[in-house]
């Protein structure tokens, strides 16, 4: 039987990780390879599960806890996704928040699944934004602890992979690249822009044939960790909403518009909030992210009398006021032009990590 290739791409909440993988399944399936994508959060209801699938890919979902503290469960979804397809190719992408994952993911594979699985070098993206606020010592507009994590993510990467290049000039792109590899000099860097559909080929072919993999192991505090991701409030809420020949895109643009507002004005430290409105096979996404909340919205979810709307957010706040924040803002968005029907709704704060596996040495 012939391995799958498994390509773990992490980073920080906001790199563009799920951008990435979409563009590059869609590139591999066009080279007539079989693909599965895994997606990974700490609750369930994940706009970028269903971004992916409205693409008709094979998406597994590792919700509840991040891949490290649920090994068996990301097997599983290994597993899972070659039962269907028997992929050549697995494209995973972690919780942004996550970090030590050569010694709780990486090497337990290599020992335990070395059979059926060959891992790739482990990319970790980092948007030009916070990169550079880092690299210059600031936190990258986010919690000092929070920052750790990112810098940690980078420390263990075997390719660092710097992301919407699309939004640099060459001279700053060249700078940034030139300080990214004195940092970290362990990593390969390269770059890439999904939506300019540059650098990707690239760092495809790089990673598609090396196996090297997770040769960094961390020292890291987990205390600390555990403390930069519990300064983020999460919410998870998926609801649908009824009304007559709605235009699902001016909601969407009236409610992330409301988010950004809200946030940039209670100077609320941002990783993510990402919507996905869904209308049968149409579908609208917006998505806010980095420290000046910068905001996209893409594709059209026309108009109808139903849509599906998922709503994910990573604040720095507490859960309870997160959830009064995007409720305000949803009804605000709503305006009462439409029914509304909250089918999940979830907030909370990420526990301490318990990994299932954490190895001191690196496998061969």
């Amino acid at each position: 039987m012939n391995k799958t290739r498994l390509i773990l791409t992490g980073g920080f909440l906001g790199a563009g990780k799920t951008t990435l993988i979409w563009s590059v399944a869609l590139k591999l399936i066009k080279q007539g390879k079989r693909v599965g994508l895994i997606t990974n959060d700490q609750a369930p209801e994940l706009v970028d599960s269903r971004l992916l699938a409205q693409s008709g890919l094979s998406v597994a979902e590792v919700a509840g806890s991040c891949f490290c503290c649920n090994f068996n469960g990301f097997t599983d979804a290994i597993h899972d996704i070659n039962s269907k397809i028997q992929a050549d190719v697995i494209l995973a992408e972690p919780v942004g928040s996550c970090a030590d994952l050569s010694a709780t993911i990486i090497q337990p594979l290599k020992k335990f699944h070395s059979t059926d699985v060959l891992v790739s070098p482990f990319t970790v993206l980092a948007d030009p934004e916070r990169l550079g606020s880092i690299l210059k010592g600031g936190n990258g507009g986010l919690h000092d602890d929070a920052a750790y994590i990112y810098v940690k993510q980078l420390e263990e990467a075997d390719v660092i992979l710097i992301t919407k290049t699309d939004t640099l000039t060459a001279d700053s792109l060249a700078n940034l690249l030139q300080e990214t590899e004195r940092r970290f000099r362990n990593a390969t860097v390269m770059t890439a822009s999904a939506n300019a559909d540059k650098g990707i080929d690239e760092w495809m072919e790089y990673v598609s044939s090396r196996t090297e993999s997770g040769r960094q192991l961390l020292d890291i505090d987990y205390d600390r960790y555990a403390h930069g991701e519990a300064v983020l409030g999460w919410l998870n809420g998926t609801v649908n909403l009824h009304g007559s020949d709605a235009d699902w895109d001016a909601l969407l643009s009236d409610l992330m518009n409301g988010l950004k507002s809200r946030l940039t004005a209670e100077n609320l430290r941002t990783g993510h909030v990402k919507v996905i409105a869904e209308n049968g096979k149409q579908y609208a996404v917006g998505n806010l992210t980095g420290p000046d909340c910068t905001l996209t919205l893409r594709s059209s979810a026309g108009r109808s009398d139903d849509l599906h709307l998922i709503i994910n957010a990573r604040v720095e706040c507490t859960p309870e006021y997160l959830d009064r924040l995007v409720r305000d803002e949803l009804v605000k968005a709503v305006g009462g032009r439409y029914t509304d029907e909250v089918t999940a709704w979830r907030y909370l704060q990420p526990g301490r990590p318990n990994p299932t596996h954490r190895f001191s040495e690196t496998v061969k």
